[in-house]
């Protein structure tokens, strides 16, 4: 996998809300932004499997199995895959 360390970090959120929205479909833009695995019936455990799928493709990196459980809004993912995908760059 390669890391999509040539993105800018506006355009990893832009392709993060893009993941989001292929699994989540029925939120709207503002409403991935502000999205939670809180929210029942939206962001379910197979949403979250999904997302990690989606996501691992999409930006090139291995999620850490230990860390799934903190991955619970889309801040977290956002801040996970900036440290991520800069981690070795």
């Amino acid at each position: 996998m390669s890391k999509k360390v040539s993105l800018s970090p506006a355009e990893r959120e832009e392709l993060l809300v893009r993941c989001f929205s292929s699994v989540l479909p029925a939120l709207t833009i503002e409403e991935i932004r502000t999205a939670s695995s809180d929210v029942p019936g939206i962001w379910d455990s197979l949403a979250t499997v999904t997302l990690i799928a989606v996501v691992e493709e999409e930006f090139g990196i291995q999620i850490d199995q230990e860390r799934v459980l903190e991955l619970h809004s889309f801040a977290a993912w956002l801040n996970y895959i900036q440290e991520e995908v800069t981690r070795e760059a």
